[in-house]
C-alpha cells in the first residue's frame, strides 16, 4: 500500500469514481448505516482546484486509488454551497482565528475497510501539513455513526453540532 499526495488528473478520476460509488443515493439504509457515506459529490474541476492549492492524500493499491482525504483552504468557503453553514460556524467558534484546513471528505472503498486505510491516510495528512496549519477540521452528518466514531478513535475531538435543514452535523478538529 502506498500513502502519498494526489499528482495526477487519473487520481482524480479514481477518488471520482470511489466518490460516486458512496453517496447516499447509491446506498441502502443499512449500508449506510454499518458502512457510512460520503455526502458531496465534487466535479472533476472542483478536486483538481483543492488539488492545486493542497495535493489530496491517497491510498494506492496495485495501482489504483482505494481511498482518500480531500484537502481543502478555507479559499473554498463559497464553493461548495452544502459546506458554506460549516465555515460560518467555524468563523464562530473559538477556531475562528486558528490555521485550520479541512478535510473536505474522507472515503476507504469497502474491500478496505478496517484496515488501518483511515488512519494511516490521517497520519499522512498530519505529515504533509502540520507545517501549514495547526489543526485539521471536519463536518460528519450526526447520522453517519461510523464516521463519528473513527474520527474520534483517532484523536479527532468535537467542537460543535449545528442544525441546518434537515440534518445535523458535527463539527470536529484534530491537534496536527
Amino acid at each position: 500500500m502506498l500513502y502519498k499526495k494526489t499528482e495526477t488528473a487519473q487520481e482524480l478520476l479514481e477518488i471520482q469514481a470511489l466518490q460516486t460509488e458512496n453517496l447516499p443515493k447509491q446506498l441502502n439504509e443499512e449500508t449506510k448505516l454499518q458502512q457510512g457515506f460520503v455526502t458531496v459529490q465534487h466535479s472533476f474541476e472542483q478536486l483538481e482546484a483543492m488539488h492545486k492549492i493542497h495535493p489530496h492524500c491517497i491510498a494506492v493499491d496495485r495501482g489504483k486509488v482505494i481511498g482518500y482525504t480531500l484537502s481543502m483552504s478555507a479559499s473554498f468557503r463559497n464553493d461548495i454551497a452544502v459546506l458554506k453553514p460549516m465555515f460560518d460556524h467555524i468563523d464562530q467558534s473559538a477556531y475562528g482565528t486558528a490555521r485550520y484546513m479541512v478535510m473536505g471528505q474522507v472515503c476507504i472503498h469497502k474491500e478496505y475497510r478496517g484496515q488501518g486505510v483511515f488512519r494511516k491516510l490521517y497520519q499522512t495528512m498530519q505529515t504533509n501539513f502540520q507545517q501549514e496549519y495547526d489543526h485539521i477540521i471536519t463536518e460528519i452528518d450526526s447520522c453517519n455513526q461510523r464516521s463519528l466514531n473513527a474520527h474520534k478513535a483517532i484523536g479527532f475531538e468535537e467542537v460543535l453540532r449545528y442544525p441546518h435543514g434537515t440534518q445535523t452535523w458535527v463539527i470536529v478538529s484534530l491537534a496536527l
